[in-house]
């Protein structure tokens, strides 16, 4: 039996495989350990969905590979000659390979590499798991996507989608609660297409995880605009539960249709900001999410200004930003790209303007009361969420997963910070 060192990279789906495939390390008898230098074997569960996340990748594989190394997740998937071109002994897993994980980890422990990139047919609903935080359950609803983003390698490597039966997530959920979670994520590639595959949809899902009899938060993960015109007012009607938060991850990337088309979105900027109308006057106090891509080849400067102009009237919460780099395989990677320098500028533009409207945004919490669950441990203190699944740090002596009432005494572009309220 070996000493093994797990890390992960990533989405929350990719943390997600990787405490399945701690789960079924463990429960293959071997020990998982804190760091490569305890170990006998390293696993990376990798990330490729920008060019800086592969380097790091790249970076930390380098790293990894003086001791026999298994490198999972998407970037073997989506670009196993860049893995090879790194580390010729490695073997590798896919994200959708999970069954075969210890039939990988003991091979390579034998010296004998082993690549198992094919699709199996092992759900990743019920796997053994070995969670990374004990308040949060992550779980997967699906894997896959319907869509042909023209920058994305997400499809190369997850593939179509696959849909995980209601039941058997109800199941995870519950036993995610029996396990002491106060929390649980349901996330996937895309949330908003879930189910189509298999006669049902996200808002059914939600309203049926919410009637599970305990005190628990949902947290819904991120859904492409493309899918939302099929359930928004079903999505809405399923958030008016005290169990749900008030949060949406919905990534717009452009407020140009012309380059949405050209990305092939499937969706107009029109698309998000009926979805951000609609969302706020049902729910006044709620976080919207979204994520631009600056820099895209074809994005003009008129482009532009489109995605800086829907960005002042939607006004959201949270914006993940970044320089639209090639990633090998997609079909934008073949297309002339815009000089460096301009991509810069209208970065810099997009990171001014998001980080006074988050500024903004959060301001208006100052003075608010109310329960947060604390999830997290951080350097700048415990963190929690309230309703609106806003971060709320404070300097006391709180413990993971307890509630408690907090007041909201600062705002910074980021967080809110909160003391405890008698």
């Amino acid at each position: 039996m070996a000493k093994i060192f797990v890390e992960a990279y990533g989405c929350s789906a990719s943390f997600s495989d990787s405490e399945m495939i701690s789960g079924l390390i463990a429960n293959g008898g071997h020990t998982l350990v804190d760091s490569s230098d305890q170990s006998d074997l390293n696993v990376i569960v990798t990330c490729s969905v920008k060019d800086a996340t592969a380097n790091k990748m790249i970076y930390r594989i380098k790293s990894l590979k003086e001791k026999p190394l298994v490198v999972a997740g998407c970037l073997p998937k989506a670009e196993k000659s860049t893995v090879e071109k790194f580390t010729e002994n490695a073997s590798m897993l896919g994200p959708n390979s999970l069954g075969k994980t210890l039939q990988v980890i003991d091979s390579t422990l034998k010296g004998t590499r082993q690549i198992a990139l094919e699709d199996s047919d092992v759900s990743k609903v019920g796997l053994p798991k070995v969670r990374l935080n004990p308040a949060v359950g992550i779980i997967e609803i699906a894997s896959g996507c319907m869509s042909e983003c023209t920058f994305c390698q997400t499809k190369l490597a997850k593939g179509d989608l696959q849909s995980y039966r209601i039941g058997d997530i109800v199941r995870q959920v519950e036993t995610e609660i029996k396990d002491g979670c106060k929390e649980v994520w349901l996330t996937s590639t895309d949330n908003g297409c879930y189910g189509f595959d298999i006669g049902t949809d996200l808002p059914t899902l939600v309203n049926t995880v919410s009637e599970i009899p305990d005190d628990f938060r949902i947290r819904v993960g991120m859904m492409n605009p493309m899918y939302m015109v099929r359930i928004k007012d079903k999505l809405i009607d399923s958030f008016d539960n005290d169990k749900v938060y008030k949060f949406l991850h919905v990534p717009v990337q452009s407020g140009s249709n012309k380059v949405l088309n050209d990305m092939k979105r499937g969706h107009t900027a029109e698309t998000f900001r009926d979805v951000v109308t609609k969302v706020r006057e049902r729910f006044p106090q709620f976080t919207i999410s979204t994520d631009i891509i600056v820099g895209f080849p074809s994005e003009t400067k008129e482009d532009f200004e489109k995605t800086v102009s829907l960005l002042k009237k939607t006004k959201p919460d949270i914006v993940n930003l970044s320089r639209y780099s090639a990633r090998p395989g997609t079909e934008a990677a073949e297309w002339e790209q815009i000089d460096v320098s301009e991509v810069k500028r209208r970065s810099k533009i997009i990171f001014d303007l998001t980080n006074q409207i988050s500024n903004d945004s959060n301001k208006k919490w100052i003075g608010w009361k109310g329960k947060v669950l604390f999830n997290e441990n951080t350097d700048e203190g415990i963190k929690g969420r309230n309703f609106a699944y806003k971060s709320i740090f404070v300097d006391q002596d709180v413990e993971i997963g307890q509630i408690h009432k907090v007041e909201i005494v600062k705002a910074t572009n980021h967080s809110l910070i909160g003391r405890i309220a008698c």
